[in-house]
This record gives C-alpha cells, sequence and structure tokens, in this order.
C-alpha cells in the first residue's frame, strides 16, 4: 500500500502523523512541503485548507493530523494501538487532543506573535493549560496508561516548540510544570518520538524569520 506524507519538519501537526507511522512501523514516502510556495500535489491534495500534513493513502487523501493518527491507527490495527477500546476511555482521549489543539497550539502562538498584554495573556493561558494537563497526567507515566498513546501523540510534538514559547516569552516551562516536562522526556525515549520531532534550535530559527516577517524584531 503507497503512502506518502506531504509535510514540512517544523510543523508539529506533522510531527503527530510522523510518530503515529513510525509507531505502525508502515514505511512512507516523505514529501517536504515549502507552504511559501505551495506545490500542485498539495493544492490537488487538500484544496480546502491548502495546508499540511497531509496523508496520502492508495492516491486518497486525509486531511488534518488528528484525523489523520486515528485513520493510521484503525488501518494498520494490528501493532501499537493508540487510542483506547474503550468507548468513554476514547472519548476521553479525543477530548484531551481536541484540548491540545485550542488550549496549547493557540496560547503558544501568542508568545511569538504578540506583545506586551497579548504576549503575557498568551503566557498564562499556556500555562495554565499545561498545569491542566499535568493534572490529568498525573502519576501515569503516559496519558493512557502505560504506553504511548493518543494524548501522548497529540501534545509531545510542542516539546520542540517549548523552546522557542520560553525564549520569546521569557519564562520556564519546566519551572512551571515539572512533571510534565518529566514526561516529555519519557516519550523522547521511544524512538517513534526522538527520531520524528524537529530540533527545538530548528523551530526558534524558524520562528524567528517568522517573526522577522511580521515586524517583531
Amino acid at each position: 500500500m503507497a503512502v506518502t506524507l506531504l509535510d514540512t519538519r517544523v510543523s508539529p501537526f506533522g510531527m503527530r502523523v510522523r510518530i503515529t507511522l513510525e509507531e505502525k512501523g508502515v514505511t512512507y514516502e516523505y514529501s517536504e512541503q515549502d507552504l511559501r510556495n505551495k506545490g500542485p500535489m498539495l493544492l490537488e491534495m487538500n484544496p480546502v485548507y491548502k495546508k499540511v500534513p497531509v496523508l496520502i493513502h492508495n492516491g486518497k487523501p486525509i486531511c488534518e493530523s488528528l484525523i489523520a493518527v486515528q485513520y493510521i491507527d484503525e488501518v494498520w490495527n494490528n501493532k501499537s494501538p493508540l487510542l483506547p477500546s474503550d468507548p468513554y476511555q476514547r472519548a476521553q482521549s479525543r477530548f484531551w487532543a481536541d484540548f491540545v489543539d485550542n488550549k496549547v497550539y493557540f496560547p503558544g502562538r501568542k508568545t511569538w506573535t504578540k506583545k506586551g498584554q497579548e504576549l503575557e495573556a498568551g503566557k498564562n493561558g499556556l500555562i495554565e493549560s499545561l498545569k491542566l494537563l499535568e493534572g490529568e497526567l498525573g502519576d501515569k507515566p503516559y496519558f493512557e496508561g502505560d504506553k504511548l498513546g493518543y494524548v501522548d501523540v497529540a501534545l509531545i510534538p510542542f516539546y520542540s516548540w517549548f523552546h522557542g514559547y520560553e525564549t520569546f516569552g521569557n519564562f520556564s516551562i519546566e519551572a512551571e510544570c515539572p512533571k510534565l516536562i518529566a514526561w516529555c522526556k519519557r516519550c523522547m525515549q521511544n524512538e517513534s518520538v526522538s527520531k520524528s520531532l524537529a530540533d527545538p534550535q530548528e523551530v526558534y530559527v524558524f520562528l524567528m524569520e517568522l517573526r522577522k516577517k511580521l515586524g517583531l524584531e
């Protein structure tokens, strides 16, 4: 079965799909996309949002990262299940993954796109959200229990963005959420995660370039 991933290296959403493919042992073709000059394949495969990641399986596109992760989990269901089998637990996992998209990504974005009060609001919102996630994690090794699961895959890519958030926002996530950072380091012990995440310095350079375009540097 032919599998291609249209992606860009620093995208936390693309990292989710890469981790999942690695967890499942799926062989795939990686296609780095230039988002400043979007190519015909990306525009054809994701004509609605025109963004990465796009998973292409046997010529058919699956867009949006969490949808792609669920798709991979269902199609390659003979190895490393990510979503719980229990319907209630599965619903809870989807809730927290959605929480990451809405309450981690958006306030985190303000730490490098805003200044002054807006930056502080983003920083405070991010810390509040991460503390809630830390509480949900509790004393478990991973969000779904003893092994890497759906919520872990949804959240861990942002670990590579934390350095940028902290630098531009002038704060320390580890000082605020030490258990969550311990969880990040535990996730990084999984080869599927360590080989899929972008280097934090690479992300920082990417964000610096965007800030210059926004007139913030």
